[in-house]
């Protein structure tokens, strides 16, 4: 299976899901063709809203319509939409409105873009505010889930997509299971990777690379970051001597942060490793170059890691 965007897997999931559900309605803030809302727009255009370079005025829409029964998905790019934080907390967040955000081109793997049009804040931002999910998937088949998921889902989530496209890691037969994380790499003696989102197939290509370095590394996939598996956290705290995390986003507030709260919490001594943007802004480049900087593709998470091992 070719490598695809999982906003091209949203995109084609929200339409597919339009037909089941026909309360789903879906809104974008003048970048339809760029979050793949148009497939849906094409196929449903009575349920479709372009709200034009207005976000703010997005939101309150979309939680007035999920107010009156809709399931409303509100699509931008994660940095825009996130950044009318005080709108999403009011109107989405405290009226607990069943609003699905949907934030694409994600992280510094948008490339050449540059740091204005990154989301490298905005699963902290969507993390901190009470009763909101997030979501990031790996690959197509976890973003079909999701949405299909979403569909059902009471109360506001935030969905997180890509705009580079990213190899499959589940299986044909693969299932969305809300909040559950999934061990795609057993074992992990040394050291257990906690990824999310395109960071997931580049931490079993990293893996790959260090057994053959003599290190025991597992990998897990974490698509549901809140509510977060701490079941999953702890299990692989008992059984290695590094926890490790990968994501497309600042280290601060992100999938690094909600691990270390719950090994805090237990009392788990297992050593962390957050591996992410570390406190910094974004570069333009290609992104197989952005990702090399920031040393988030497999090559980097391997070096990161086997130093943290030595």
């Amino acid at each position: 299976m070719p490598a695809r965007a999982t906003r091209d897997a949203f995109g084609e999931a929200l339409a597919k899901m339009g037909e089941k559900y026909p309360e789903v309605v879906a809104l974008d803030a003048d970048l339809a063709k760029s979050t793949k809302s148009e497939i849906f727009a094409k196929k449903f255009p009575h349920r479709f809203f372009e709200m034009g370079i207005a976000e703010a005025n997005m939101i309150g829409t979309g939680a007035g319509l999920a107010l009156a029964g809709k399931i409303p998905f509100i699509c931008s790019f994660a940095c825009f939409v996130t950044g009318r934080y005080d709108q999403i907390r009011i109107s989405i967040g405290y009226a607990q409105a069943n609003v699905r955000i949907v934030g694409s081109h994600a992280g510094v793997a948008i490339g050449d873009d540059g740091y204005s049009q990154m989301g490298l804040e905005d699963v902290a931002l969507m993390r901190a505010i009470p009763g909101m999910v997030v979501i990031q998937p790996a690959d197509d088949l976890e973003t079909e889930g999701a949405v299909e998921y979403l569909c059902r889902h009471r109360g506001p989530a935030f969905l997180r997509t890509t705009r580079q496209k990213v190899e499959r890691v589940n299986p044909e037969v693969y299932r969305f299971e809300f909040g559950k994380a999934v061990e795609l790499r057993k074992g992990g003696k040394d050291a257990v990777v906690f990824a999310t989102g395109g960071e997931v197939y580049f931490a079993l290509q990293a893996a790959e690379q260090l057994a053959k370095q003599g290190w025991d590394v597992g990998v897990v996939n974490v698509h549901t970051i809140k509510p977060l598996d701490v079941e999953a956290v702890l299990a692989a705290a008992k059984r290695t001597r590094l926890i490790v995390t990968a994501e497309d986003h600042q280290i601060i507030g992100g999938l690094g942060s909600a691990v270390s709260e719950v090994l805090a919490e237990h009392g788990v001594g297992t050593r962390l490793l957050r591996i992410g943007v570390r406190d910094t802004f974004g570069e333009s480049g290609t992104p197989e170059a952005v990702l090399a900087w920031f040393k988030l593709d497999a090559a980097g998470l391997a070096e990161q890691i086997a130093a943290a091992l030595s």
